[in-house]
């Protein structure tokens, strides 16, 4: 489906099912995850109240979710478990599955190992 910018506003929800505006044109009152975040904010159990669109070329457009920042609830004060849980889960994605050692970053899925073991194993694959 191509969209062009003026697809991408549809305020009443009649195209979409929801109520949806162009990339960076959302009206006062809604924000997304990240900017209630920004603001110490969550959406607090509310469903998606509008989206954003952005068309792109060749591509599925780019959809924003938006939240209304008045039924936004204040974010959750971190405890000492969940810090303890946090730091245990970010420790866990930083050691490489293949040598069992902590590469001091996030090794990401789409590698499955850091950039040593990879390196050896496309040596042994050439």
């Amino acid at each position: 489906m191509r969209l062009t910018l003026a697809d991408c506003f549809d305020p009443d929800g009649t195209r979409f099912g929801t109520p949806t505006f162009p990339w960076a044109l959302a009206p006062d009152g809604y924000a997304t995850r990240r900017q209630l975040r920004a603001l110490g904010l969550r959406p607090g159990g509310q469903p998606v109240q509008a989206q954003l669109l952005r068309p792109r070329r060749r591509r599925e457009p780019l959809t924003a979710y938006l939240y209304t920042i008045a039924d936004a609830r204040p974010v959750r004060p971190m405890t000492s478990g969940r810090a303890v849980a946090l730091a245990k889960a970010m420790r866990a994605r930083r050691i490489c599955p293949a040598c069992r050692i902590d590469a001091g970053y996030c090794i990401p899925r789409s590698r499955g190992m850091c950039g040593r073991c990879l390196h050896i194993e496309e040596q042994r694959t050439a």
